[in-house]
């Protein structure tokens, strides 16, 4: 089944050639902000690869109405999400320079940061006052547990992901990731992320790991079937609403 995800993404991955420059387009399966795919471009100078999102990320975050130079928390949440993936920004276009042998590793960040970034659209709503992450971690403070920050884990097939939160007991170590909202797209990568580190996480920590995805169902709904399937995989999860029960608060403090 996972060759035939890779067989599928490979696939599903259009490279195109420009008539007009240099430059190469790279249409991915992954979904955008509009239900589109998400698109990167690909220039090859003095031995290495400069990937480009053509500016569309923040443009597409502008036409939902979410300005990132008018708010300081958008500016910072942006800022944190471009350093944490490795990204820099020139105006409003996203880059990432990689070469012929870390092009793996620096395509996969370049796609997972337009994903959270694409999450910020839910900043553009009057009544949000807080950004989720925050929420969670505040959460986590007010348990008094004790937790790393964008805990960044390599997998089996040689890639790093990164986890919002990790907490770890003696004998367990549990990751954790926000969100804000959750599609097909964002539950299949933290699936995909949460099952290839699994194995080398307690191969190397010699610790049971365990995986918890924290999902703001407030005002929102959440697709009976996206919970079936973390269930399937293992991988226990927490709505927001919920949060404050007495298994939810154990299921985080084990």
């Amino acid at each position: 089944m996972i060759d035939d995800y890779y067989t599928w993404l490979k696939e599903k991955t259009i490279v195109e050639s420009s008539e007009f420059s240099d430059w190469y387009s790279i249409d991915t399966p992954f979904i955008g902000a509009f239900n589109d795919t998400i698109e990167l471009f690909a220039l090859k100078q003095n031995g290495s690869i400069l990937l480009s999102d053509n500016g569309e990320t923040l443009n597409n975050l502008e036409l939902q109405g979410v300005s990132i130079q008018g708010s300081k928390k958008r500016r910072e949440l942006l800022d944190t999400i471009l350093l944490s993936y490795g990204l820099n920004q020139n105006d409003k276009e996203l880059v990432i320079e990689a070469n012929e042998k870390n092009f793996p590793q620096k395509k996969h960040n370049f796609l997972s940061a337009i994903l959270e970034i694409n999450d910020l659209n839910i900043l553009s709503k009057s009544n949000v006052h807080s950004i989720f992450k925050e929420d969670v971690r505040q959460h986590l403070n007010d348990l008094d547990i004790i937790f790393t920050s964008d805990f960044i884990s390599k997998g089996s097939t040689g890639l790093e992901f990164t986890f919002d939160f990790q907490i770890a007991k003696k004998q367990k170590e549990i990751v954790i990731k926000s969100f804000n909202s959750i599609n097909k797209s964002t539950l299949s990568t933290f699936l995909f992320s949460w099952e290839d580190i699994k194995p080398v996480r307690e191969k190397v920590s010699k610790k049971e790991v365990s995986a918890i995805a924290v999902i703001n169902n407030i005002d929102k709904d959440v697709k009976p079937e996206f919970l079936e399937a973390l269930k399937s995989k293992n991988a226990k999860y927490i709505l927001w609403s919920d949060r404050d029960t007495a298994e939810n608060k154990k299921m985080i403090a084990a």
